[in-house]
């Protein structure tokens, strides 16, 4: 009778299951979130937090647009269609702007090649509502050890729980991540600013007095003639001495003492490391003679910032996020409109004018390969004079022949 009275157990594949995604609980334990101490570090050389807040702030800002593309046989060119955007598009993570989500994204692609979107909630179709971003510093893949990346991985652990990996969105970035690419170059950084901060808290003497003649004067007398001499020269413009004293003024050199040109050779190091030209972090490097805003934005994002945008974008674009044939893209082009700042948007004449103007100024100053304002083409006109351009005035419409 014990063989038909035997206690049924559970089956093991439940309990696996549920054991297998565990680190689904850790993903709104937001005390626990963290960035990494060494990321943290990196955030501390001027050149590598100028370099991140520029790239994010041209992710963070610009809008993603959904469309499908249609082949257009007589034109033998593919067009692109607008589709109606899911509610993601411009809230991935409910609780957050995407200005937001997308710069801390781009972060974790930044400094460790891969960043992680776990989906919260899904549509009845099966593909994703919503999504949270998972610091990458908090999640490691079993399958890859790093430091380059190659592929998604298919046994993901965060926060040291496993978690199912068909509902994470991994981003693999394009290049190496800056944690891991020159970990010298940033020491190198780093040690310098401590060299500059020592020297900057040691006081450079501002000249010496010497006493030059009469009965030689005590230690005790000595120091009570500085310290007269420097309260007399902090509250007085003039100073009195006798002549048996002299008064000799240091040629001490601040800027060594600051290590300044060191310093800019070592912003230069970090500008290439992070990929970023260094005129837009501040470095001077003597081979840009004129640069314009719309020529510093062009730059800042072809230079930069495409290759994390065309990596997010892309990885949104998967049959995992969108159904095939449905696409994501950065609408960049309002980030690379060239912007009239002395007119208003809606006056087209005026803005037509002013076209006209900063192409012929192009020709005439800069050669046609320079792309200028409106704005700064009226400056280097101002600053030339309308007597350099013969027989000819200059209008709101550009320059034109004298009646």
């Amino acid at each position: 009778m014990g063989l038909f009275n035997r206690q049924q157990t559970e089956p093991v594949v439940k309990a696996a299951a549920a054991s297998g995604n565990s680190g689904r609980t850790q993903v709104d334990s937001y005390v626990t979130f963290f960035q990494g101490p060494q990321r943290q570090r990196y955030m501390a050389v001027p050149t590598v937090s100028r370099a991140r807040d520029l790239i994010a702030g041209i992710i963070g800002c610009t809008p993603l647009i959904m469309y499908k593309e249609t082949w257009d046989p007589e034109e033998r060119e593919t067009y692109e269609v607008r589709e109606q955007p899911r509610s993601w598009l411009n809230r991935l993570d409910p609780g957050l702007p995407n200005s937001t989500l997308m710069s801390w994204l781009f972060d974790d692609i930044f400094f460790t090649q891969r960043g992680f979107l776990f989906i919260t909630e899904r549509y009845s179709d099966g593909f994703p509502k919503n999504f949270t971003r998972l610091p990458s510093a908090m999640v490691s893949t079993l399958d890859q050890q790093g430091p380059v990346y190659f592929a998604p991985s298919k046994q993901i652990e965060f926060n040291g729980l496993p978690i199912d990996a068909r509902d994470v969105v991994q981003f693999i970035g394009p290049i190496q991540g800056l944690l891991t690419t020159s970990p010298n170059a940033v020491l190198t950084s780093l040690r310098l600013e401590q060299a500059r901060l020592r020297n900057a808290s040691v006081a450079s003497p501002t000249g010496w007095l010497r006493q030059v003649g009469g009965e030689p004067m005590s230690e005790e007398e000595l120091q009570s003639l500085g310290q007269s001499f420097e309260n007399a020269r902090l509250t007085n413009s003039v100073a009195v001495l006798n002549e048996f004293v002299t008064y000799t003024e240091s040629n001490t050199d601040p800027s060594k003492q600051l290590l300044v040109e060191a310093s800019e050779y070592q912003a230069l190091e970090i500008a290439r490391l992070a990929n970023i030209p260094p005129y837009l972090v501040g470095v001077n490097t003597g081979s840009m003679n004129y640069q314009s805003s719309t020529q510093a934005r062009q730059d800042l994002y072809l230079f930069a910032a495409k290759l994390y945008m065309d990596c997010i974008a892309e990885t949104l674009s998967g049959n995992n996020v969108l159904p095939q044939g449905t696409y994501v893209r950065f609408d960049t082009e309002e980030y690379l409109k060239d912007y009239n700042m002395t007119h208003d948007e809606g006056d087209s004449e005026d803005s037509s004018d002013a076209r006209n103007l900063a192409e012929i100024v192009q020709k005439i100053y800069l050669g046609v390969d320079k792309v200028i304002t409106s704005e700064e083409a009226r400056i280097i006109l101002n600053e030339a004079g309308a007597d350099l351009i013969p027989n000819k005035q200059i209008t709101p419409q550009g320059v034109t022949p004298n009646a």
